[in-house]
């Protein structure tokens, strides 16, 4: 039997902070105390904060460190637990590795190939053969707007671990891409596309989207009740886009672009995620709503790090001090996402939960990670 005593900690718990100890044993939490005493044998965690660890279900992190450069493709185990050693290193204890699925392969300016299944079978033999020190799940994101949709998501099944299913839909003109000069500047940058081939690549999408958007957007929803997945929405922009995504049964919405969208949401019981580099910035990059907007209007749930993995800590702290609540800005990176996506078992300091603990010291604004303990063992 393994055992770990955390102590004179400041126990980030649901609803409070309060000072006081927790003990691991076998990977779970199964003691805590209050009081600022130290035993013999314990970790003095110094006052700092001990929380449970990040849980983040939509991170591109791992496609950085496949292409860390422009058409340099690193080798994909040794990119993985890179990947994982970052998330470790920032208190992320579990994950949902976001793959896209759904390619164009037609346009030879602005392709984008098939990856998913290859990758997804990589990341899950290195979980299997003990590589990564935290908790990978698959989040498949279904882009509508392809071509090879439906071909990629009969590859995968109810064994592979995926816990999210998110419908995309970048067909210009609407959502993320509603003002074409953020999409010209992204593909044109990108692709080195001139102005008449953006123009053809526009109306070379829009065709595509309406010849196979309803049939991939329907085949996305009933594939993601075979995988026993939770559905996302994905840049909902109005109140008609959300009415849909409750149809079809999405659970939470990843960045809605307006409050229009977020309210709409709220009031078809969806939750809201939103950027922590949105929260940390100050603002969209693409110009869509600014996070601290809709926490101030108590329409912001869960955040995501998206392209950035150490922002989720720091934002979750802003969030506590925006709130004057900070178990309220924590549970945004914790018991919320935890719940988004029906995992009981972590998330949040309970006896009998498993032991995901990371250990945080504010340096002035700062959040500094201490510690991360993943089942009870120190990955970080």
């Amino acid at each position: 039997m393994t055992e770990t005593l955390l102590a004179n900690a400041m126990l980030v718990l649901p609803d409070e902070v309060i000072h006081g100890a927790i003990r691991i044993e076998n990977g779970k939490i199964t003691d805590m105390d209050q009081g600022s005493s130290v035993p013999n044998g314990a970790i003095d965690c110094e006052g700092h904060l001990l929380m449970p660890g990040l849980i983040e279900l939509h991170t591109d992190n791992l496609e950085r460190h496949i292409e860390p450069r422009p058409r340099v493709n690193w080798p994909h185990a040794s990119a993985i637990i890179a990947h994982d050693a970052e998330l470790a290193s920032v208190g992320i204890t579990t994950v949902f590795d976001a793959l896209r699925v759904g390619s164009v392969v037609s346009n030879k300016k602005a392709s984008y190939g098939e990856y998913a299944r290859h990758l997804a079978d990589e990341i899950l033999d290195l979980r299997r053969k003990g590589a990564l020190r935290i908790s990978h799940f698959l989040h498949l994101r279904a882009e509508v707007c392809s071509e090879t949709l439906t071909a990629e998501l009969a590859k995968f099944g109810p064994e592979d671990r995926i816990g999210i299913v998110s419908l995309m839909d970048h067909t210009p003109g609407q959502r993320q891409f509603r003002d074409l000069t953020q999409l010209r500047a992204y593909v044109c940058g990108k692709h080195g596309l001139s102005e008449s081939e953006f123009e053809g690549h526009v109306a070379d999408q829009v065709a595509l989207s309406q010849r196979l958007g309803a049939l991939h957007e329907a085949a996305a929803v009933a594939e993601t009740q075979r995988f026993g997945a939770v559905l996302a929405s994905h840049d909902d922009t109005t109140a008609e886009q959300v009415a849909i995504s409750a149809r079809h049964g999405a659970q939470f919405a990843e960045f809605p672009t307006t409050v229009e969208a977020a309210r709409a949401c709220h009031d078809h019981g969806i939750k809201v995620m939103m950027g922590a580099p949105n929260l940390i910035r100050g603002g969209s990059h693409s110009g869509n709503v600014a996070a601290h907007k809709l926490a101030e209007a108590d329409l912001l749930d869960i955040l995501s790090s998206d392209y950035v993995p150490s922002a989720l800590l720091s934002a979750a702290l802003m969030l506590g001090d925006l709130w004057g609540d900070i178990a309220r800005g924590v549970r945004t990176v914790t018991l919320a996402p935890a719940q988004a996506v029906g995992l009981t078992d972590r998330g949040h300091l309970a006896i009998g939960a498993r032991a995901d603990v990371i250990q945080v010291a504010r340096v002035g604004g700062t959040a500094a990670l201490r510690g991360t303990w993943v089942q009870g063992r120190r990955v970080g």
